[in-house]
């Protein structure tokens, strides 16, 4: 299963890759950071593991062309947590409906500011969102969705990124269910070292698994 798909989201249509089995057993869905699209090298990285895993992937473009132009000369819809979280939701409700995805569990995993739209749209669609990871994420920037979020929470960030490991760690504290911090040693905020992503995505994918299909 590949194919690029069209996702209705609040008076605006965003670009996405579907992909992963034909059977899959849960799918994920990216919410991708500062100044980043759904053709970001790192997160098709994560993605391609998980689909080895059984899981189907959902890499959008969380911002319109237009939008994204205009980002890149202000920078600010990067960081409207609002606006992508709400994105986010309608990509949730999307799967739901979609005929390969529908009744799937569903993961959010998310990067940089992404990581704080994942979990704002966890907090807001408990129902509909099982498990969340944040690579190198701004969870601090859910502000107080933070302690409404439900969905078992792994926050994975870099040994040498150390203001997100403290923003990461305070996040972790206000955090009220399952949740997790895991730490890669040496890497920095992109995890660009060698093995460092490597490690991000067997964390990420022992996460779904446990999360999103028990009993793997």
């Amino acid at each position: 299963m590949s194919a690029p798909v069209r996702i209705p989201a609040g008076g605006c249509t965003l670009d996405a890759d579907l992909a992963g089995p034909e059977s899959p057993t849960g799918v994920v869905a990216f919410a991708h950071g500062s100044g980043s699209g759904r053709y970001s090298p790192r997160n098709r990285e994560v993605a391609a593991a998980l689909q080895e895993a059984g899981l189907a992937t959902l890499l959008a473009d969380l911002l319109t062309p237009e939008e994204e132009q205009a980002d890149l000369r202000t920078g600010h819809l990067r960081f409207d947590i609002d606006l992508l979280a709400g994105r986010l939701v309608a990509i949730i409700e999307w799967l739901s409906e979609e005929a390969t995805t529908t009744g799937l569990p569903v993961g959010l995993f998310g990067a940089s500011t992404g990581g704080a739209a994942a979990l704002v749209a966890a907090a807001r669609h408990p129902e509909g969102v099982s498990a969340a990871v944040s690579r190198g994420g701004r969870p601090d920037l859910a502000g107080a969705d933070l302690g409404a979020v439900r969905a078992p929470t792994l926050l994975i960030v870099g040994g040498r990124d150390d203001v997100v490991l403290g923003l990461n760690q305070q996040a972790l504290g206000e955090l009220t269910g399952e949740k997790r911090l895991e730490v890669v040693p040496g890497a920095t905020h992109l995890f660009e070292e060698p093995g460092a992503l490597q490690t991000v995505a067997g964390l990420a994918r022992g996460w779904f698994l446990e999360h999103l299909v028990p009993g793997t």
